[in-house]
């Protein structure tokens, strides 16, 4: 049974598998500090909102691809997976307070495209630098 699970097509798929979980959970958190629905604004047709939201979907897949590439146990990678999510919201949050003139969701809300792109920028950007500390 241990070749099975050391099968490169069965490691890849369970790999995968795990990877899109934890995306679509980090989606369900980050609906829920957002004040806007990501879902709803993108069916509208809301640039600034699939940027961000795309900017984050990058981000932990980044840091999944790291941890892969550094040859991490899945629960390891999903350890990362969520440490880098945690990281990337803290990035927001710190976006948010550095720029007290405005509110960055309701900048995002209103399709404010600037802002959205930055937002996606930060995120793949902090991507990188989570993903290169794995170690």
């Amino acid at each position: 049974m241990t070749s099975f699970w050391e099968n490169i097509y069965i490691e890849t798929a369970a790999r995968y598998s795990v990877v899109i979980l934890c995306i679509i959970l980090s989606l369900v958190v980050f609906e829920l500090v957002t004040s806007y629905k990501n879902w709803d604004e993108i069916k509208k047709g809301n640039l600034a909102v699939a940027m961000a939201t795309g900017g984050k979907i990058f981000g932990i897949a980044n840091v999944f691809r790291f941890s892969i590439e550094h040859n991490d146990s899945i629960l390891e990678s999903v350890g990362w997976g969520a440490f880098g999510f945690f990281l990337l919201l803290i990035g927001y949050f710190i976006f948010e307070f550095i720029t007290p003139t405005y509110k960055i969701d309701t900048e995002i809300e209103n399709d404010n495209r600037a802002v959205g792109f930055i937002s996606m920028v930060i995120s793949i950007g902090l991507s990188f630098i989570i993903g290169a500390s794995i170690g």
